[in-house]
């Protein structure tokens, strides 16, 4: 079991050395449609790269879902073939959003030996969702 200062401290230094062994500017949050965007995430059970809407109104989150959802075939054949689509996704603070996201099980922030092929992960899959994104971007925004 970790204190709350040595998992503070072993989160800090995985992304500093993942930010260091992958050097790029990724999109993230520069998507240019507002609570629209991509993240990483990696927690002591599992590590994740998302799409999350996040629009609370609601009939703009459904908007930009179901332009994704008319997507999801080429998403699956050409990008990230275990892409996960959920139309309604509750985060830890209850907030409901649409998230996309692709899923590597078995690996912990606080387990070391995981950090590389958790690293590649997140690097390769964040790659295909951004190549994804450019290439259908134009219709995704309209």
């Amino acid at each position: 079991m970790f204190s709350r200062e040595e998992s503070r401290a072993l989160r800090k230094e995985f992304w500093v050395s993942f930010g260091k062994s992958f050097p790029r500017k990724w999109i993230l949050y520069h998507t240019k449609i507002k609570h629209f965007s991509f993240k990483f995430h990696f927690d002591t059970k599992k590590a994740m790269v998302v799409l999350d809407i996040e629009d609370q109104n609601l009939e703009n989150r459904i908007k930009y879902y179901e332009k994704l959802v008319s997507l999801k075939s080429v998403l699956l054949e050409n990008y990230l073939p275990e892409a996960v689509y959920e139309d309604i996704y509750f985060l830890d603070n209850g907030k409901e959003i649409s998230r996309i996201y692709v899923l590597k099980e078995k690996v912990s922030i606080h387990n070391k030996n995981t950090w590389q092929e958790t690293m590649e992960f997140l690097n390769k899959k964040m790659l295909k969702f951004e190549e994804f994104y450019r290439d259908f971007e134009d219709f995704i925004k309209s």
